[in-house]
């Protein structure tokens, strides 16, 4: 099996320059695997502040670019896994989760987590048929 890692724009520098060793994106065996990842800007790399939804939506955003940056899409997600800040936030994911897998959703875990080393409140992780 080969391993191949994906760079993802802005976000892969991103990372890097936190000093984080790890990739975002690796494919191999036939699957995308993507980090978890955290309310990250597209555009800057920075993490996005805002309520759990705006968080949300910019996990998912990011999760999209990184799934891209691999010629994969969200169609092709078997498993995600959510890790929040908060059990009472659960709602409010589903609520912006529903909008990016309207149909025919992936299998999916919810993993409240105590905290982060950094200001965030959700980081989003998949695995896709690649």
């Amino acid at each position: 099996m080969n391993k191949e890692i994906i760079d993802v724009p802005v976000l892969s520098a991103a990372v890097r320059a936190l000093g984080v060793p790890l990739s975002l994106v690796t494919k191999g065996a036939g699957l995308v695997f993507v980090s978890g990842i955290p309310p990250l800007d597209l555009v800057t790399g920075k993490l996005v502040k805002g309520d759990i939804e705006v968080q949300t939506e910019a996990s998912l955003r990011a999760l999209r670019h990184c799934l891209e940056a691999a010629g994969n899409s969200l169609n092709n997600v078997l498993m995600v896994r959510i890790y929040a800040a908060n059990a009472g936030f659960y709602s409010a994911i589903n609520r912006v989760y529903a909008r990016h897998f309207p149909e025919n959703p992936p299998s999916r875990t919810f993993v409240p987590v105590a905290s982060w080393p950094m200001e965030f409140d959700i980081e989003i992780e998949c695995v896709a048929v690649g």
